[in-house]
């Protein structure tokens, strides 16, 4: 299998590490090679988190060079619109419907960007956007909203549900497991019936 590549961005708070952390373990339980890598922003909520996670039968670098993406989760708006042009032509985003607002934009200092969807659509063809925070809420819990969007993941990589299952038990507390196994099924229900739609909405 070729290396396949996939960049998981976000803000701090938001999951993204427990998400890369899943994604690698079931690679590994598919028995690929796995190569991570981390970059963390600032350290309060609003800084920048980005995982790069490679899988493959043989894959010798962690990193992922911009134009070499073949998927992209972003569980914030702008985070996909910041690295939306790492994709490869034909490659895939899939995006949260949800806008943290930086430091900066709060305090009056700078203006969250407008015109993203725009600008993500012309970028990338086939994106995906996922209300999760939305569905994470009529859960009861926002705070699996990553886990949500890790169902959308799902539903775009060959690896079967079980690997999935085993990966997500061995790595969520057995106290909210039943909580975050429904989020990962929605998840991965909304993004299989936008791709087998074509919707992109």
């Amino acid at each position: 299998m070729e290396p396949l590549n996939v960049i998981i961005s976000g803000v701090g708070g938001q999951g993204t590490i427990l998400a890369s952390k899943v994604l690698s373990e079931v690679a590994l339980r598919s028995g690929l090679d796995v190569k991570q890598s981390e970059v963390h922003g600032m350290s309060q909520r609003g800084g920048n988190v980005v995982s790069m996670v490679r899988f493959g039968s043989a894959v010798a670098s962690p990193l992922i060079t911009k134009g070499e993406a073949d998927v992209l989760l972003a569980f914030e708006e702008m985070e996909g619109l910041r690295y939306v042009s790492w994709l490869r032509p034909g490659g895939r985003a899939l995006i949260s419907r949800q806008q943290i607002h930086p430091s900066t934009v709060n305090a009056g200092l700078a203006k969250y960007p407008a015109g993203m969807e725009d600008a993500i659509r012309r970028a990338c063809p086939r994106t995906i956007w996922i209300q999760a925070f939305d569905i994470a809420r009529d859960l009861g819990n926002v705070r699996v909203a990553n886990v949500v969007l890790l169902g959308a993941l799902s539903a775009s990589l060959p690896f079967p549900p079980e690997a999935w299952d085993a990966a997500l038990r061995a790595n969520v507390p057995a106290k909210v497991l039943d909580l975050n196994l429904e989020a990962f099924r929605l998840g991965r229900e909304t993004a299989s019936d936008a791709q087998g739609a074509g919707a992109t909405g």
